[in-house]
């Protein structure tokens, strides 16, 4: 009788050590795809393509973007660009991205920003619709004119 109260208590026991681990680990979480291209047009700026790679780590989202529709044209030292990426949510709604995370430019290169920070929600299906950038006190709005490929960030 004994060894089974013993042996009782040592499943519980294991049972409660898994449940709390399960509990206490953090929540898997994956965007599909986690890269993807479109191009913009920017105005008197330039137009061309963009790529996009998303992470997720549950709710927190982030997208990094890289475009040659704009590019330098002096030396831009690391966080001086404020970024606005618009999404379309689940094909009715929109949400933003936002950050100033970008690398130093050098002259001449194509814009690179992010991470820019946002907020999702399981099933959430983003596609990437317009970027604002202000550098240097100039705001330049680019309009995606293309689906993008190979198609929106699913999370």
């Amino acid at each position: 009788m004994r060894h089974g109260r013993l042996a009782l208590r040592s499943a519980l026991g294991t049972g409660v050590l898994a449940v709390s681990a399960l509990v206490l680990a953090p929540a898997a979480a994956a965007v599909d795809p986690q890269t993807a291209t479109l191009d913009f047009e920017c105005g008197s700026y330039g137009s061309g393509s963009a790529t996009l790679k998303a992470a997720q780590n549950g709710t927190s989202a982030t997208i990094e973007l890289s475009t040659s529709a704009i590019t330098a044209p002096v030396p831009i030292g690391a966080g001086a660009v404020n970024s606005t990426l618009t999404l379309t949510r689940n094909g009715t709604g929109t949400t933003t991205f936002t950050g100033n995370a970008n690398p130093a430019l050098p002259a001449g290169s194509p814009v690179s920003t992010g991470p820019l920070n946002g907020t999702v929600a399981p099933g959430d299906s983003l596609s990437a619709k317009s970027l604002r950038i202000v550098v240097f006190g100039i705001t330049v709005t680019c309009n995606a004119t293309s689906e993008q490929k190979p198609g929106p960030f699913v999370f």
